[in-house]
């Protein structure tokens, strides 16, 4: 970066205190590790509300301990439904329950309240306040400071997976991202505007973290109930991400996830599907992405299906009011200039 400034200050003369902050302001970061480098791979996946996150975390999670690999499934969604799937329906207590009532009894929160686990996958729910009665993302904070209590830092797993939900754009929502709590993020996303759009977005927050000096980048995007038109798979390329699996919009698949049933076994006709998607995620890298305007965003689809074409008309006082304006004189009082 100094060397790019002296030739600066060589080519055109000597720049001013101002100029040259400027200058170095406009100077892109040096690029930052794309591989993760802690020997346990946290992974944070995002994507819209029911887009299918937690249908394939449970999946993903379950054929990475079926391969020997050591799992902790963490439910950062005040929905609590990370880990229905992966316990067959039942609903897992939460960290922030938990430690509620903990708290009022005057005991300490263990471990053993809060975490279980299913053929080798560990799992927990942050959980979250109840409607109208406390922020969502403030919530998520106070779970993740719980947890570094409990020694999360000292855990040994191979991969941790934080399943976050990605249309809500407070802070505690962003946290792995601004923080640098995780190597990479997975986006999940369809080929519909809603899910691309949350999926931009969360490229977007990935570049402007990155530009201040965070070292989190973008693994890939899985595509979820795939029906072949092509919009997620384009909106990947033009981003500069890869598609880590395309996961189809399968009737056998719909009706085995809506009776909890776990279809990422490598006896399933579906393992070699997420047993892939497990050694797309270990390779995966930290891309950094190239986020789209909106208008780029819409273009991906055919005009009929976003309402390209369709003009802005400013509304008028009439349109408002339903009166004809009459413009008043004004009591403003106006002095001559001296």
């Amino acid at each position: 970066m100094n060397i790019q400034l002296k030739s600066m200050q060589l080519n055109g003369g000597a720049l001013t205190a101002s100029e040259a902050l400027r200058a170095e302001a406009g100077i892109e970061p040096d690029p930052v590790p794309v591989k993760a480098t802690k020997e346990t791979q946290i992974i944070a996946i995002y994507g819209k509300g029911g887009i299918g996150k937690s249908f394939t975390l449970a999946n993903l999670s379950y054929m990475m301990a079926q391969q020997g690999k050591k799992v902790l499934l963490i439910g950062c969604d005040p929905k609590s439904d990370t880990t229905s799937l992966l316990f067959g329906g039942r609903a897992c207590p939460t960290i922030i329950e938990t430690s509620t009532k903990k708290k009022l009894a005057g005991e300490q929160v263990a471990i053993g309240d809060v975490c279980f686990k299913r053929d080798g996958v560990y799992a927990m729910e942050l959980g979250g306040p109840e409607v109208g009665r406390g922020c969502g993302g403030r919530g998520i904070i106070h779970g993740f400071e719980l947890l570094e209590k409990l020694g999360f830092h000292e855990w040994g797993f191979d991969y941790v997976l934080l399943d976050f939900l990605g249309d809500v754009v407070c802070g505690g929502f962003g946290l792995p991202i601004a923080r640098d709590m995780c190597q990479k993020v997975i986006v999940v996303g369809s080929n519909d505007l809603q899910s691309l759009y949350v999926a931009n977005n969360v490229c977007s927050a990935v570049e402007y973290f990155r530009k201040l000096g965070g070292n989190v980048g973008v693994g890939g995007l899985v595509i979820n109930k795939d029906d072949g038109t092509g919009e997620a798979q384009a909106f990947a390329q033009a981003v500069g991400i890869p598609v880590l699996a395309s996961i189809p919009a399968h009737d056998d698949i719909r009706k085995k996830s809506a009776n909890y049933e776990i279809i990422g076994r490598p006896e399933s006709p579906w393992g070699s599907l997420f047993a892939d998607l497990a050694q797309n995620v270990h390779d995966a890298a930290a891309n950094h992405p190239t986020p789209l305007s909106q208008d780029g965003l819409l273009g991906l689809f055919k005009g009929e299906a976003v309402g390209r074409g369709v003009t802005l008309v400013p509304a008028t006082f009439e349109d408002m009011c339903g009166t004809t304006q009459v413009v008043k004189p004004s009591l403003e009082v106006v002095y001559d200039e001296v």
